[in-house]
């Protein structure tokens, strides 16, 4: 073969396209009965990801699961419910923002917020990103709950109060932003449920699987 067919040999060839390359990527879809969501009780100071290269605490100290991914956040100084999925299909549908996929937080603050001040967060307030949906928001009893550790910084000249705050947005932090929007910073915040999905009868570090019609 002659050097110029060689060069057309090779020229004919198309090339190896990025489309290509991620659908040879791609892992076949799961199917329904092997779909599993793990529903996690994140402790406070833990990452929402499996390694990490500082040494922190990772959910890889608790949860043994193999090919199971976050969806969603929850922040390190954070803590509840985390769910994770091996169904991209799933993990994307938690996640939507178009869903509306309604969250539940227990918020401990300090202060004693009025009903205008709470008003404020039922209308929306206008955060350095935008304004906020209405959210829905209440004074709770304090929950009975595990011991925080370490233990919330409180002043015993101020007392605290307990809010359960419902939104159905995923901002960065939004719910401490919009508790600091209204005068009152949250000590304390531990997310209850996403969706129909809740804490109840998880321990904290504990988590509990899901799979099949179960999900």
């Amino acid at each position: 073969m002659s050097h110029n067919n060689r060069n057309r040999s090779s020229s004919s060839k198309k090339p190896f396209n990025k489309r290509q390359r991620n659908q040879t990527r791609q892992k076949p879809p799961v199917k329904p009965e092997d779909v599993k969501i793990v529903l996690f009780n994140k402790p406070f100071d833990v990452l929402c990801q499996f390694t990490d290269d500082q040494h922190r605490k990772t959910l890889a100290d608790f949860i043994d699961i193999k090919s199971v991914y976050a969806a969603g956040r929850l922040d390190r100084d954070s803590e509840g419910l985390l769910l994770l999925t091996n169904c991209g299909k799933l993990q994307h549908k938690l996640t939507e923002p178009k869903k509306n996929t309604n969250k539940t937080y227990w918020v401990q603050v300090e202060g004693v917020p009025t009903e205008e001040q709470l008003n404020e967060l039922r209308s929306g307030v206008n955060l350095k990103d935008g304004m906020t949906k209405p959210a829905k928001v209440e004074v709770m009893a304090e929950p009975d709950v595990w011991p925080r550790n370490p233990p919330i910084r409180e002043r015993k000249s101020i007392p605290t109060t307990w809010l359960s705050i419902t939104i159905s947005e995923g901002r960065n932090r939004q719910v401490r932003r919009m508790t600091a929007h209204i005068g009152y910073p949250t000590l304390r915040l531990i997310r209850h449920s996403i969706g129909k999905y809740t804490l109840s009868g998880l321990n904290n570090g504990q988590y509990r699987v899901l799979q099949g019609n179960k999900v």
